[in-house]
């Protein structure tokens, strides 16, 4: 087996390369920036410092404003990405049992708390949802059982 001869000079690979490289991370730089900027905006640091008023007023131990910022941006994400649908629900319930899969999956009385977490980030972040979500959770079996 032969291997063909090479006709282009090996200068105009040497630029190719380099205007690729130096566009890739250029690219780069950018979507890391934006992303950034987007994240940091003021209005998700005034609802930050909005829900984690909320919390201390719940007694709750208060997260950093910079996770809340980083995690809920200005839009609540994935807490407010339809929080009233089936699978929303479904999963918060499955939360709020004893632990085990199957056939010995059981409900139990929940600590308050465990759910004002996400009632909070609904009050501040999607407040629309708010009435929705709170008849859903109406029903459900809540005490003071952790003892804190």
């Amino acid at each position: 087996m032969s291997t063909p001869v090479e006709h282009q000079p090996k200068r105009e690979r040497t630029w190719i390369y380099i205007v690729a490289v130096v566009l890739l991370i250029g690219m780069g730089l950018w979507a890391v920036l934006a992303f950034g900027a987007a994240r940091q905006s003021r209005e998700a640091g005034e609802k930050a410092d909005r829900f984690i008023t909320l919390v201390e007023a719940a007694g709750v131990n208060t997260p950093d404003k910079d996770q809340v910022v980083r995690i809920l941006g200005d839009d609540g994400g994935a807490a407010c990405a339809n929080p009233n649908a089936a699978l929303s629900r479904a999963t918060l319930n499955s939360m709020l049992a004893n632990g085990a899969t199957g056939p010995g999956a059981r409900p139990v009385i929940s600590d308050r708390r465990a759910v004002l977490g996400q009632l909070l980030i609904i009050e501040v972040y999607c407040p629309d949802e708010l009435d929705e979500f709170k008849a859903s959770i109406e029903d459900l079996k809540t005490g003071d059982v952790t003892g804190t």
